[in-house]
């Protein structure tokens, strides 16, 4: 799961410092291309808990059916219902452990909403913990999910990325980049320089082109640039 560190556009207050998240940058001379790798978890340790069971057990919505219905079908939903469990759980757990109760309810897709959890870090005194909680008292159920995320299909992500971007600098933003595919994954695109960003997601008219391009982003993509 891209998981995000903090992007253009819905950027949190600052970047959080865990151990497992690295950000990649690679920005072009003329701001219309390079590369930026938003949310991003590098060399994530194996999870210590074991992901969510609930897809697999009787009556549960998305178990593969063995009547009538394609094992292959059965299979690509019974994974979403695992997303899905497994964030509740993160949810969960950054509610009661983790320091944040108005921590937002994952989306039906699983993909957590990430606009409302930037809004919630953009307090002050509320990014410290808002990818794990408080001490990453979180991350074994932040690693659980990973572990179950359904997969991308990347081209199709950095299609939509691309459009994103496009969007974002015919609407005023100007400088901000395209994503880049690179060893067969696509990498967002966003502020060309986020160590010391160009842009204010908080802006007017940041947010205005952002409103005007959130529908060219995939589900789940919201968070990444």
């Amino acid at each position: 799961m891209s998981f995000p560190t903090p992007t253009a556009g819905l950027r949190l207050a600052a970047f959080v410092a865990l151990p497992v998240l690295a950000l990649t940058v690679a920005c072009g001379d003329d701001g219309t291309s390079g590369t930026r790798s938003h949310d991003a978890v590098a060399d994530v340790p194996s999870p210590k808990s074991e992901p969510s069971k609930a897809a697999s057990s009787p009556g549960t919505p998305g178990t593969p059916s063995t009547s009538g219905t394609s094992g292959t079908s059965g299979a690509k939903n019974a994974g979403k219902s695992a997303y899905y469990d497994a964030q509740v759980a993160f949810v969960q757990c950054m509610r009661a452990k983790g320091g944040y109760k108005d921590f937002p309810d994952p989306k039906l897709s699983g993909y957590l909403d990430w606009e409302k959890i930037n809004e919630i870090g953009s307090r002050p005194g509320r990014n410290e913990g808002i990818k794990a909680g408080k001490n990453h008292v979180c991350l074994d159920e932040l690693q659980a999910s990973m572990a179950v995320e359904p997969k991308r299909d990347q081209q199709k992500s950095y299609e939509s990325m691309l459009a994103h971007a496009q969007c974002m600098r015919d609407n005023g933003i100007s400088r901000f980049t395209n994503p880049v595919m690179s060893g067969g994954n696509a990498v967002p695109g966003g502020d060309p320089n986020p160590a010391s960003p160009v842009y204010d997601p908080e802006s007017p008219a940041y947010k205005e082109a952002r409103a005007a391009c959130e529908s060219k982003l995939l589900d789940g993509l919201d968070g990444m640039q």
